[in-house]
């Protein structure tokens, strides 16, 4: 038996929770190549009840479950590759999530609506998240120039002013373009954000008024170029963009409903 609930426990489940642990229990190997979807239409639930149901038993949520059943029953062995890889994602979302505090985000947030403008520097893959967290930021209405050319962000750091801010996407944290580019903007009184997954006595984070830390995952699949997982990263651009897309969205219904206000006190 792969879920194992005492007596008392089983009495507060619902009879759609008790269908769903039975199917599991009873569904060991299968379960190892089931989405959640289809745990739901088995047992003639949704994907949210089977997802509580398994985290009142104690499991994460469906993911842990799958990797569980591969480490107990015995299945496939692309099964258990293919859950090891989902494992390995769900921790680095997971614990980059646990180790990031509401204050640094709302902190990095109220960097970002203070400056007048935003450098965003980044080099190899990492360029592909920041272009991103650039364009979402632009959308917003920000002053924001991305680049990852080395002679350019030297440049570029070499004229920022104090009331500018430089946004410095880099996995390792050691990269030395970027650490010149960031001594560059520091000396002369720019704000700086680093937004890495190095360790917190990497030289960028030294320099870094603020630093938001993601978890990479010790195992890389391509090991002859860098081609590390940058989702970490990306985990936690898109936590800020959400954050400052829903600061703006409560602002403008504010606004929305003074001018209303002001409408029916005037002209009504």
């Amino acid at each position: 038996m792969l879920i194992k609930i005492d007596h008392d426990f089983h009495e507060h489940l619902t009879e759609t929770e008790k269908k769903v642990i039975g199917f599991i229990n009873m569904n060991a190997e299968k379960i190892s190549s089931m989405s959640i979807s289809d745990v739901a239409e088995a047992t003639y639930s949704s994907p949210a009840t089977v997802s509580r149901t398994i985290k009142k038993c104690g499991i994460s949520g469906f993911a842990e479950l799958r990797y569980m059943i591969t480490q107990k029953t015995v299945v496939h062995k692309d099964s258990i590759q293919v859950n090891e890889i989902f494992n390995k994602s769900l921790m680095e979302v997971t614990q980059t999530i646990e180790q990031l505090s509401i204050e640094t985000i709302l902190a990095v947030v109220r960097e970002i609506r203070q400056a007048k403008r935003i450098y965003l520097l980044s080099r190899g893959l990492t360029e592909h998240v920041a272009d991103e967290f650039a364009l979402k930021l632009q959308l917003q209405g920000y002053n924001v120039f991305a680049n990852s050319d080395p002679s350019i962000m030297q440049d570029m750091t070499r004229r920022v002013k104090n009331q500018e801010l430089v946004i410095i996407f880099s996995l390792s944290g050691k990269t030395p373009e970027l650490l010149t580019a960031a001594e560059n903007a520091s000396s002369l009184g720019a704000r700086i954000i680093t937004i890495t997954c190095g360790a917190p006595d990497t030289p960028l984070a030294r320099i870094a008024h603020l630093t938001a830390y993601g978890f990479k995952h010790s195992h890389v699949s391509i090991k002859n170029v860098d081609a590390t997982s940058r989702l970490p990263i990306y985990v936690i651009s898109r936590i800020i963009i959400d954050y400052l897309t829903k600061q703006q969205e409560e602002e403008r219904e504010k606004a929305a409903q003074k001018e209303a206000a002001y409408r029916r006190e005037h002209y009504f």
